[in-house]
């Protein structure tokens, strides 16, 4: 892997990751297990990911900060140079909001993003956690300031992915997707990341109605990755997923060392040297 030292990429080696990210969302359905920091990126990677995506929620968790748009543009730029730094992979950052509601601020941190070197940028219309929702023209103009940004960084194939919260945050249905789907595309976004929506019938018929690549999120409990894909999605991540069970392993591990004094959760642990190796 890459070292962690400070590198960016150069604008030939984010275009070439750029266009990597965009041709493994062509050619078939990529799988996006989320990481959440530099360490997480380099054992994702060494699963034999093809492509690296961050949550939100497990960067804010790992920087001390509850997730819902609370970190500022600079610290979540900074996590991003530290995960992009860390694999010689693409990586597609999960940029929240944007860190600003105004496209200007939205464009901000597509250039900062851009320049450590992201392959791709997801960016969702709620206003804040939990909602409401920027209404439709105006999340299309933040889109749209969030595309002209990439061109003038240099990175015009950076791949856009909109989210949309209509389902996350139960504020609608599948008719309200497709109108948001349909200004979001005629903004200049590649991809519709839609979490919350798992119902395979809907999923399919949004596939089949929306020019965009769609990203569901998949959840435990609910449809398989090969469930997912032949509904016609063409990305799947998993959220805050794996940031989850790291700390319930953390905290099943340690409860066990404070309470029986036994060490039977550390079976299986990957080793020392291969964790250390990977850097």
């Amino acid at each position: 892997m890459a070292s962690t030292t400070g590198r960016t990429s150069t604008t030939a080696e984010a275009r070439e990751r750029a266009l990597r990210l965009r041709g493994l969302v062509e050619e078939g359905v990529l799988v996006l297990p989320n990481a959440w920091d530099a360490g997480s990126a380099a054992v994702i990677a060494s699963a034999g990911a093809r492509a690296i995506a961050t949550t939100s929620g497990g960067v804010s968790w790992s920087l001390g900060h509850g997730d819902g748009q609370r970190m500022d543009r600079a610290t979540a730029v900074e996590a991003a140079r530290r995960v992009v730094a860390a694999v010689d992979l693409p990586v597609t950052v999960d940029a929240e909001g944007g860190y600003g509601p105004l496209p200007a601020d939205v464009a901000a941190t597509v250039t900062e993003l851009v320049a450590v070197g992201a392959a791709g940028v997801n960016l969702e219309d709620s206003t804040a956690g939990g909602g409401p929702l920027f209404p439709v023209a105006e999340q299309a103009e933040r889109l749209r300031a969030a595309r002209t940004a990439a061109a003038a960084a240099g990175l015009p194939e950076l791949l856009v992915n909109a989210r949309t919260d209509v389902f996350l945050f139960g504020l609608g249905g599948l008719d309200d997707v497709l109108v948001r789907a349909e200004a979001y595309a005629e903004a200049g976004a590649d991809g519709l990341f839609v979490p919350g929506l798992l119902d395979l019938d809907a999923l399919a018929e949004l596939c089949k109605r929306t020019p965009l690549r769609v990203n569901a999120m998949a959840v435990a409990g609910g449809p398989t990755v090969a469930e997912l894909a032949a509904t016609g999605v063409r990305r799947i991540s998993v959220g805050t997923g794996l940031a989850q069970l790291a700390y319930t392993a953390a905290r099943r591990a340690a409860v066990e060392l404070l309470g029986a004094g036994t060490l039977t959760e550390l079976d299986g642990a990957l080793g020392f040297g291969e964790l250390n190796g990977l850097y």
